[in-house]
Order: C-alpha cells, then sequence, then structure tokens
C-alpha cells in the first residue's frame, strides 16, 4: 500500500509542493470526470476494477481515477486512459445484490501518471501530484471572473432544473475559489472531452475563463430553447382558440338561422354575377350553374367541378377595359425611345391611333355605321424579321404607348388545339385555353397580346392549332369567341393581336391571309452602332452595376465588335459581347486596378480575345469555280460560297451540301445552260463527254433550298470552265431560266444587308428586283454598286475576272 497523509492537503495551506506515489491503485472512469474536492457516486462492475476496490477497501481506501479515452472498452489498457487525473479518497461502499459494488468517492487532489508499473491484478501507475496555481488574494481580475461565472451559473440554475438550490446556495456561498470552480464545473451540463479540458488546465483563472465561454453558450441554447417552445405553445393555443370560436359561430348561427359558409360562397357568386357586366348568355348560364350548385352537397363529386367553373367565369373582364391614350406625340416619342429606326412599324401604329383617335372624338352617325366600326375594330399585326431585331420588346413599347395591359403567348411548338379552344368540362382537369387564361390575368378584355413565333405551330393527331387560330385572329368572327370549356361566347375583338414571326413562308396562308404583315430587316452596321450607344450600352452598364462615366466605348472599338465579334441580322450577340467587356470591366473596378475604362479599337482583343469571324470571300473566290451567292434564312440574309469542280469521267454530275429538290434542279438548269453556250465562252463543245462534274455547296449541316442560287451555280460552272476566277468583291442573287433569262426573287434587302456586312460592294440583281432597293439606307445604297441584269450573260461577264488564271489554264482536262 501507498504511505500517505491523508489529513494534509498541499494546496490547504497554499503551498504548491508536489508528491509521488509510487505504486497507486488506477481505477477507469466511463463517461465522467471527478474533480478536486469534490463527492461522486461510482459504480464497479467489471471484474479487474472490482478487484481493484477490494483491495483498496482493506488499505488507506485511496485510489487514482482516470477517466477512458474511449467509453465502449470494457477494461482498457494504459493507452486507452487520459494522463491526467484525480486522486480520491474512498468515503463508502455498498455491495449490490447483482455483484457491483456502488461507492461515494471524494477527490483530493490532480495526479498526473508518469508510469504504468501494473496492469493485473488491476492497473497501478507511479502518479505525481499537480497542484491548481491559485491567483494571489488581492487580484481584481479573477474576483470580477468569479462574479460572472456566479451570475452565470445563478441564471443557469434558473432556467434549468438539473441544477439543485443547494448546489446553487453552495457555490455562492463558496470561499475558497478553486473549490468554487470544481462544483460549477461538476453542476454544469460539460461534454466528456470539455470536462477532461478543464481538468487539465493547470490556471486557475483559466478554469474560470472556460467555464465562462461553456455556460455563456449554455444559456443562449436554453433560452432559444425556451423561445422556441413559447412560439409552438402560442400557435397551438391560437388555432384551437379559432377553432372553438369558428364552432362556437356555426353553433350561434344555426340558432338564428342565418347562412353558412356555404351559403355566403353562393350569395358571392351570384353578386358578381349581377355586376360584372356579363353577356346574356353568360349570365343564364352562369345562373343555371349556380342552381345546380345550391341544391348539391359540398361533398357531391360535381360540387367542386362546378365551383371551378363558376370561378371562371366569374374572374372575366367582361366589361373592364383599360382606357387607350391616343396621344400621337406620346407614342411617337416612346416608340423612339425604346428602338432606333423601325420607321415602318412606327408610322402604322400612328395611323392606328390616329384612326382610333377620329372614331373617339366624332362619334357614330348610324347604327350601321357602327356596326361596321365594331367589325373592324379589330388589329393584327405580323411582325416578320430575323431574330433580335427587337419584335418581341416592340409589342411592349406600342402596349407602353397605347397605355394597355401587355401579356405573351409562346406559340412555338404548341400543337394541340385544346392549347387554343381549351378542354371541354367533361375531362377531368379540364381547363380553358390560352386566350381565355391569358385575358384572366390581364384582368382587362382590351389587352394587348403577343402571339410569339407563330411560324413555329405545329400538328398532329391531336389537331391544327393553326386552324384554331383562325376563329381567334378574324375580326369578324372573335366577337364571339367560344372556348370550349367556358361554352359561352366572349368577346375578343377589342384585343390588339401583335404576331410575330422569323420566315413569313411556314405561316399556313389563311391564317397569314388574316394579318397584316409588317417586314422588320436586319440592321446595317450604321444602325447597330447607334443601337449599341443608344440601347445596348446603358442597358449593360446598369445590369453590371457600373455608373455611366465609368466605362465608355469609342466607335471603333464597337465597329471592331460588331464586323470580328458577330455575324447576325439582329443584336443579341453584340450586346452579349458589349456585356462581356463590361463585366470585365466591372471586375477591374473591383479589384481597385482602375476608376474608369475607355474601351478602344486596340482594346477589344484584350477583353475579347481573338476576332471570331474574318473576311473570306476574297481568299475563296481566288479559285475559278467558286463564286458567292447570297442567301436568305429565318435568322436574316447570310452569303453562301458554291464550288463546282471538274475531273475525269463520263457525264456525271454530283450534287452535295444537304440541297433541297429546287436548288438541285436549279444546278441542272445552270449545267444545261453552259452547256448549250460552251462555244460562246471558249469552252470545249465536248467537254462533258469525258468529265464529271461536282457542285458542292460547304456547311453541309445545314439544309438549303429556293431557287435564288441559279445565277451563282451558273457562274461557278463558267469559271470552273473558263479557268477565270469570279470577283472578290461580287455577290449575286436570281433564279436562272434554261433561256439564260434572270427572273426575280425575294429577300433582297436581307441579302444585300448580309453583302455588305461580309464586305462585299459589288451586286449582281436581277432587273424586276429594283423596286427593293428603294428599302435600303442610303448609306448602304451608297456604299455599293448594283448591276441590274436580265440575262446570265450579263452576269459572266460583269462577275469573272478578265484573265485566265494560269495555274489552272494548265490543269484544264482535255
Amino acid at each position: 500500500m501507498v504511505d500517505i497523509n491523508l489529513e494534509k492537503n498541499p494546496e490547504e495551506d497554499g503551498s504548491h509542493t508536489t508528491q509521488v506515489m509510487d505504486d497507486l491503485p488506477i481505477l477507469p472512469l466511463r463517461n465522467v470526470v471527478v474533480y478536486p474536492h469534490m463527492v461522486v457516486p461510482i459504480t464497479v462492475g467489471q471484474p479487474r476494477s472490482l478487484r481493484l476496490v477490494d483491495s483498496a477497501a482493506i488499505g488507506e481506501r485511496m485510489l487514482g481515477l482516470v477517466t477512458m479515452k474511449d467509453p465502449n472498452i470494457d477494461e482498457p489498457g494504459p493507452d486507452l486512459l487520459y494522463e491526467i487525473g484525480t486522486w480520491a479518497r474512498i468515503i463508502k461502499l455498498i455491495k449490490a445484490p447483482d455483484g457491483t459494488v456502488r461507492m461515494i468517492v471524494q477527490g483530493v487532489e490532480r495526479i498526473k501518471v508518469q508510469k504504468w508499473t501494473a496492469e493485473e491484478p488491476f492497473l497501478r501507475a507511479r502518479v505525481e501530484t499537480m497542484p491548481d496555481h491559485m491567483p494571489a488574494s488581492d487580484d481584481n481580475q479573477a474576483e470580477a471572473m468569479r462574479r460572472h461565472v456566479l451570475e452565470l451559473f445563478g441564471r443557469l440554475a434558473a432556467s434549468s432544473s438539473r441544477i439543485p438550490t443547494e448546489v446553487a446556495n453552495a457555490a455562492i456561498q463558496s470561499e475558497d475559489l478553486r473549490h468554487f470552480v470544481y462544483l460549477v464545473a461538476s453542476s454544469v451540463q460539460l461534454e466528456l472531452n470539455q470536462a477532461q479540458d478543464l481538468l487539465e488546465i493547470d490556471d486557475v483563472k483559466e478554469k474560470l475563463s472556460q467555464l465562462q465561454q461553456i455556460m455563456s453558450r449554455e444559456i443562449e441554447v436554453l433560452e432559444l430553447g425556451k423561445k422556441i417552445q413559447s412560439d409552438a405553445r402560442s400557435e397551438i393555443d391560437k388555432t384551437q382558440r379559432e377553432y372553438l370560436l369558428r364552432e362556437q359561430l356555426k353553433a350561434i348561427k344555426r340558432e338564428l338561422g342565418e347562412s353558412d359558409e356555404q351559403q355566403v360562397k353562393l350569395d358571392e357568386y351570384r353578386s358578381k354575377i349581377d355586376q360584372l357586366g356579363m353577356t346574356e348568355e353568360a349570365k343564364r348560364e352562369a345562373l343555371r350553374e349556380l342552381g345546380r350548385l345550391e341544391k348539391l352537397p359540398e361533398a357531391a363529386a360535381e360540387y367542386g367541378v362546378i365551383q371551378t367553373y363558376l370561378d371562371w367565369l366569374t374572374s372575366l373582364p367582361w366589361s373592364n377595359k383599360t382606357k387607350d391614350t391616343l396621344d400621337l406625340a406620346h407614342a411617337k416619342q416612346v416608340l423612339d425611345e425604346d428602338h432606333f429606326d423601325l420607321e415602318k412599324i412606327k408610322e402604322r401604329l400612328l395611323e392606328f391611333l390616329a384612326v382610333r383617335k377620329l372614331k373617339s372624338e366624332r362619334g357614330n352617325t348610324s347604327q350601321s355605321e357602327d356596326h361596321i366600326r365594331k367589325q373592324r375594330e379589330g388589329v393584327i399585326l405580323c411582325l416578320v424579321g430575323p431574330p433580335g431585331v427587337g419584335k418581341t420588346s416592340l409589342g411592349q413599347s406600342i402596349a407602353r404607348a397605347l397605355g394597355r395591359k401587355f401579356i405573351r403567348i409562346s406559340l412555338g411548338g404548341v400543337r394541340d388545339e385544346a392549347e387554343i379552344r381549351g378542354h371541354r368540362r367533361t375531362y377531368i382537369g379540364a381547363m380553358p385555353g390560352r386566350f381565355i387564361q391569358t385575358i384572366r390575368r390581364a384582368e382587362t378584355k382590351n389587352p394587348i397580346i403577343m402571339l410569339d413565333e407563330v411560324d413555329k405551330l405545329s400538328h398532329d393527331w391531336r389537331g391544327d392549332p393553326s386552324s384554331a387560330l383562325l376563329e381567334v385572329l378574324d375580326p369578324e368572327q372573335n366577337r364571339e369567341f367560344r372556348d370550349h370549356y367556358l361554352d359561352v361566347a366572349f368577346d375578343l375583338s377589342e384585343v390588339m393581336f401583335i404576331a410575330t414571326a422569323n420566315v413569313a413562308e411556314t405561316i399556313p396562308q389563311p391564317l397569314l391571309d388574316r394579318m397584316e404583315v409588317i417586314q422588320l430587316s436586319g440592321y446595317t452596321d450604321y444602325e447597330k452602332l447607334h443601337i449599341a450607344k443608344g440601347y445596348l450600352i446603358p442597358r449593360q452598364v446598369s445590369e453590371n452595376g457600373l455608373r455611366t462615366e465609368e466605362v465608355t466605348f469609342d466607335d471603333e472599338a464597337l465597329n471592331r465588335m460588331i464586323n470580328d465579334y458577330t455575324r447576325e441580322a439582329g443584336v443579341r450577340s453584340l450586346e452579349r459581347q458589349i456585356g462581356a467587356v463590361c463585366r470585365k470591366v466591372a471586375v477591374r473596378i473591383a479589384k481597385d486596378e482602375i476608376s474608369q475604362a475607355q474601351v478602344t479599337e486596340s482594346d477589344v482583343t484584350e477583353y475579347l480575345g481573338k476576332p471570331r469571324f474574318f473576311a473570306e470571300v476574297a481568299e475563296r473566290t481566288a479559285t475559278p469555280g467558286v463564286a458567292t451567292g447570297l442567301a436568305y434564312t429565318p435568322a436574316g440574309g447570310d452569303i453562301l460560297f458554291i464550288e463546282a469542280t471538274r475531273m475525269a469521267g463520263k457525264k456525271g454530275l454530283t450534287i452535295t451540301g444537304q440541297l433541297g429538290d429546287v436548288m438541285k434542279e436549279s444546278a441542272q438548269t445552270a449545267l444545261s445552260y453552259v452547256r448549250a453556250k460552251a462555244d460562246q465562252w471558249g469552252i470545249d463543245a465536248d467537254f462533258f463527254e469525258s468529265s464529271d462534274i461536282h457542285i458542292h455547296v460547304p456547311a453541309g449541316a445545314v439544309p438549303k433550298d429556293g431557287p435564288s442560287a441559279g445565277v451563282t451555280i451558273a457562274t461557278a460552272l463558267t469559271s470552273l470552265l473558263t479557268g477565270r476566277p469570279v470577283r472578290t468583291d461580287v455577290g449575286m442573287t436570281g433564279e436562272i431560266t434554261l433561256r439564260g433569262k434572270v427572273m426575280p426573287v425575294g429577300g433582297i434587302k436581307e441579302k444585300i444587308l448580309a453583302a455588305h456586312r461580309a464586305g462585299l460592294r459589288t451586286i449582281l440583281l436581277p432587273q424586276r428586283n429594283e423596286k427593293d432597293l428603294e428599302d435600303l439606307l442610303p448609306e448602304v445604297r451608297d456604299a455599293m454598286t448594283f448591276i441590274l441584269v436580265q440575262h446570265i450573260d450579263e452576269v459572266i461577264e460583269a462577275a469573272l475576272e478578265k484573265t485566265q488564271s494560269a495555274s489552272i489554264a494548265s490543269s484544264t482536262v482535255s
């Protein structure tokens, strides 16, 4: 046994001397840390621990208490125990019937294990006592910390039932600072690692600091938990109170004979039907359905169906409409603010406003004239143009100019007729069509409805939505538009419809006949420059968190972005490039690298990288057999290269590039004409007898069709067979006949704008397309030379270089 004087505690007389015990029994503790001065009950059940208790009970009853690192181990070895523990004295032992021993121990002093001396029959170790470092008696900081911990402990004891009142009082009366710290630590709920860390701290002031942090957090958690419980209890009480009051109110109403909730809802329907200004047919149908609803119990399956139907009928704006702003000057100002140029559409809108203004001011002279006026009140405009030229935003500007509500319906990919006319009420989940839903959202019967992408309607076995649109867009029929769900007539004649499309050719002819088509062509570089300066740059500067004075663009920089980084009819890609520059400027300003940026032509490459588009016309047409044609696509005008090559063979004609039937026929027509006129151009009349011809249009993944490439194919073939290359600045378009006549084609404005963007300055056009040149802006007309032709001979004479290419002439197949 270890010889220790139990009557004397080294700390009680203020000394900091340490003692060494060579062979102290060590009892491993599970999930508990015993502090000096504290009296703690412990239950012992492991065989090795029971042997230790039996040995200590017949001696001085002294042992070491060391906490286990892993509480899941039954009999841990020395490596699974902490080094710091507590030297303790056994006060009382009780053996239980189940073989365990319950004992009460009192901590005496902290100890540190220096060396383990035995593991059997129980753990024994050489230990050294570790007295705590006490602050001086006049240390004001320690006293302040003690008082703060005492305050926190009091609040914690008041908030938690786990701390007995006696313990709180003992803490208040404790005069020994070390005893106070250990008393509070043993009463507060600590994690095992927190309790062990507190035991291992040498300085008492540091222990106080650690307790402050732990207790402050514990108080916050308790107060938050109380608040959550209080809120939950209040919500439950409120719900229960409302439920009881409602039940009492129902009982009172039954006793007084007053209406219940169902009757209130029915009366609300009846009031709306009387006040909404419905048509006679709609009012009669609504009252009939309301009468059916009154006779049905709420649990009936049809009750919800009829209620939903009445909700739709009573939520439509049968008589509510907005008053048009018929101020022509205001309308022109709004349109000019939002869009550059587009004079035709602006002029058409002002005409519409002028007519409405005169009608409203002069009134009607007779009933027949009123009937005519009502029949022709609807206006259906169709804006046709490539993407990005402002079709959709133009509709918003028109609504703002008129003071009307604006609603957009996207028709792209719609293939079900029910999307237009709705489903009949016999179907589960039936709803009205898009137009009735749109009118309900607009809350007015005369909004502006934009039918976006009307050229992309589809149809299948479920019906043809374009046919259903015929009734909607006919001013003489839409006064009584009958949705399948409502099954009553609704007046759409006061709605202003504006449709948008990329191409008019794919719109069914009966539908196109009901609309006034206005073509919106692509923008020139001059127009793009002004649109960028007036609209795109201010918008992107604002969207990227910049101020107007923080970033500016030179005209040269914008022109470089237009020519080298975009190749489009509209301005969407240009706006994206401007946005990219603004974001990079924003990054540099945010990093305080610069305060403002002046974007010049030389800066564009730094911000946007290498150019994406190059002028390749001169390079590609330098070789005989290549001609530059002009094409019209849904995205606007474009240029295309037609290549022809000749090889040894026997009357073979190969046509590639995913061409349609019309374009293939144009190629055959061009070849036949060149063969017929071979002598005129100095070509061997029998060249086709020993040769194969291959005609290819690059960008093979893109389908191509149409007759306008006829003159280009004929020119490419003539260039190939004569060895004379096509002039690098020439573009052409036109249909060819077997007699060599050049026939007119469409999309002239878009084609010329594409040629202008590509750097072509001489354009060969059919004579009968001369009228289309009037639509061009002066800056485009002045920058280009137009040669109007009637015969393919004129095209070849103007398009081919005068001399033969020497390199090609030497390789001509005889």
